[in-house]
């Protein structure tokens, strides 16, 4: 089923099951995706047989119930993104009275990674000991996402903005499992950036 989720009223809030337990991708998109038959045929297709070093996964519901997931995958030479996106129902109200929504895939190969950087946010209890609350990881690519131009003093110069892949994990949004599985999988993507690739 595409589109708004039935018995859904704007504004409410969507807990879903937790992916962090799961070190499989198989399993842990069945546990967490709306459409988990749709992404993982996308990935194995891009994959293609490589072996599957670290993910993460998020999904978000709208206020107005629509579906918006994505799977980050590592295969050790690239990166790999899922992206599953509701349709609006007015836009294919004809062709799909009942519902339609995007799958896309995206690979990028490592040695396109030009930085990779996460944050960690550390809560300190009453104890005064300190505990993951939340991660931010952005990765850095080469190409340029967007160019303009600038004046400054009368003079005029380009501007270059990266495309870049950000995430983001936190006790409130996601849990504690998922902040950690994504500060795993930052500091994996980090440590094979830059490394001369088989």
């Amino acid at each position: 089923m595409f589109g708004p989720l039935p018995g859904v009223e704007s504004g409410s809030e969507f807990v879903f099951p937790d992916w962090s337990p799961y070190t499989d991708l198989d399993e842990a998109a069945r546990a967490y995706f709306r459409d988990p038959d749709m992404a993982l045929e996308a990935l194995r297709t891009a994959l293609g047989g490589r072996q599957v070093l670290g993910f993460s996964l998020e999904r978000v519901v709208t206020d107005d119930g629509m579906v918006w997931q994505e799977a980050v995958v590592c295969d050790g030479d690239r990166l790999i993104m899922w992206h599953g996106e509701d349709i609006p129902t007015e836009e294919l109200a004809e062709a799909a009275p009942h519902g339609a929504m995007t799958s896309a895939i995206r690979t990028i190969p490592l040695k396109r990674v030009s930085e990779v950087g996460y944050r960690q946010v550390m809560a300190r209890t009453e104890s005064g000991e300190l505990h993951l609350h939340g991660v931010d990881a952005y990765i850095l690519l080469e190409s340029v996402d967007e160019a303009r131009i600038v004046e400054r003093e009368g003079e005029q110069s380009t501007m270059f903005a990266h495309d870049s892949v950000r995430l983001g994990k936190s006790i409130e949004a996601g849990g504690t499992g998922q902040a950690q599985r994504l500060l795993e999988f930052a500091q994996l993507v980090a440590g094979l950036a830059g490394l001369p690739l088989h």
